[in-house]
């Protein structure tokens, strides 16, 4: 790879050309990851068109019930949006950098904002299961990078204002007109599989957590070194250990995302028909 690999990096070139070839070539006003329970928000796209990830170059599959593995376009209140149905988690390779290949695809394909959702235990008693929290920031709590590895000095990439300002006002402003309740906090991501112990949330309290999970910042991470600008908004499930009571199962989590997708859905659409939007 040359000195800066995030432009030349063979998979991502393969991956775009692929889309390009089928359809999927943009622009797009919007690109969603969609977390557990929330693939079904792409089926409010019109006139949409789809590719399981088996059949992209470099895509990574998903072997998490409750994601589909698979990519949507259409639109959504009349704008062209990109939708990845499903991530594959760190947890199922020991790597990070699982989804390089994606989000270095958004940035091929002409650098639409990137929203990430997600499921999330919530360390916020006034958010409690089907809230919805917009990310502020994030700790890094699972010893691992997707950055680990990266030859070229663009793997230094600077995490201040991270989750970007002026879309957090957007969705702030979208869920304010569609009448939805928007917590907003800090995400801790945890490594997984294995739900965190009481101890491991508490002691993510005391460090400044107000949610926790097993996705997103590394996706984040990677949308910085790519040059997009990110946005994360996180579907509370249910309390993390031992917080009011609080004992998390990945049932409950694929449950409680199914019945909160209406409200992501409105504050979606809510989002995208800002004239200013996203």
């Amino acid at each position: 790879m040359s000195p800066d690999s995030r432009s030349d990096d063979p998979r991502v070139a393969a991956a775009a050309a692929f889309l390009r070839e089928r359809g999927f070539g943009g622009p797009f006003a919007l690109a969603l990851v969609t977390g557990t329970g929330l693939g079904a928000l792409a089926e409010r796209l019109a006139a949409p068109r789809t590719l399981p990830y088996g059949e992209i170059p470099h895509f990574p599959g998903s072997g998490v019930s409750g994601h589909a593995g698979r990519l949507a376009a259409g639109t959504l209140a009349g704008r062209p949006v990109l939708v990845f149905q499903g991530r594959a988690h760190p947890y199922e390779r020991g790597d990070a950098a699982a989804m390089r290949v994606p989000v270095g695809v958004v940035g091929a394909l002409g650098s639409p904002p990137l929203l990430l959702t997600n499921a999330a235990g919530s360390l916020m008693r006034r958010a409690g299961p089907g809230s919805l929290a917009l990310i502020s920031d994030h700790l890094n709590l699972s010893g691992m990078n997707p950055l680990h590895g990266e030859p070229s000095d663009a793997r230094f990439v600077p995490m201040t204002g991270a989750y970007d300002p002026a879309l957090r006002a957007g969705l702030r402003a979208a869920a304010a007109a569609a009448g939805i309740a928007l917590h907003e906090g800090v995400y801790a991501w945890f490594a997984g599989p294995s739900f965190e112990t009481p101890a491991e949330i508490r002691m993510a309290a005391r460090l400044g957590a107000d949610l926790v999970g097993m996705s997103t910042a590394p996706e984040v991470i990677l949308a910085r070194f790519f040059g997009l600008r990110v946005a994360a908004l996180s579907l509370v499930t249910n309390y993390a250990a031992g917080f009011e009571a609080g004992a998390p199962d990945h049932a409950e989590t694929k449950r409680v995302a199914r019945d909160a997708e209406r409200a992501v859905g409105r504050l979606l659409d809510a989002l995208l028909s800002r004239p200013e939007a996203p």
